[in-house]
């Protein structure tokens, strides 16, 4: 069963750039210049973009597709990793990073299984 949306080029483009949320979000404190966690949705955001332009640009190449998967599939793990250590980094508990990992991780998700389909593999990548 197809679904239009996903067919849809500027749906997909739109996907694209609002991937981005998901690798970013994190409570301010992770983006404190002391802080040693910054430098991973740094990273994660720059594979992204370089891949995201290279599929907006109509590259016939598949490695920016894997790229954009890369780094989805990477957020995930990386959050798993540092879920537990830090929600109970101190004697309190942080929910707010719990809820923005939580929402994180099922948006790589859902980009990790919308890259997956068939239709939307042969739109971005022609």
């Amino acid at each position: 069963m197809k679904n239009p949306i996903f067919s849809n080029t500027r749906f997909l483009y739109a996907l694209l750039i609002v991937q981005i949320i998901p690798l970013v979000l994190f409570p301010p404190s992770v983006f404190q210049l002391t802080s040693q966690k910054w430098w991973l949705p740094v990273i994660l955001v720059l594979m992204t973009l370089i891949g995201s332009i290279q599929i907006i640009r109509k590259s016939n190449a598949r490695w920016p597709i894997y790229l954009v998967a890369f780094s989805h599939g990477f957020n995930i793990i990386s959050r798993l990793l540092m879920l537990f250590p830090q929600t109970t980094e101190t004697s309190t508990f942080d929910g707010l990073y719990l809820v923005f990992s939580v929402i994180g991780m099922l948006w790589s998700v859902f980009m990790l299984w919308l890259l997956e389909l068939p239709q939307v593999r042969q739109v971005l990548v022609k």
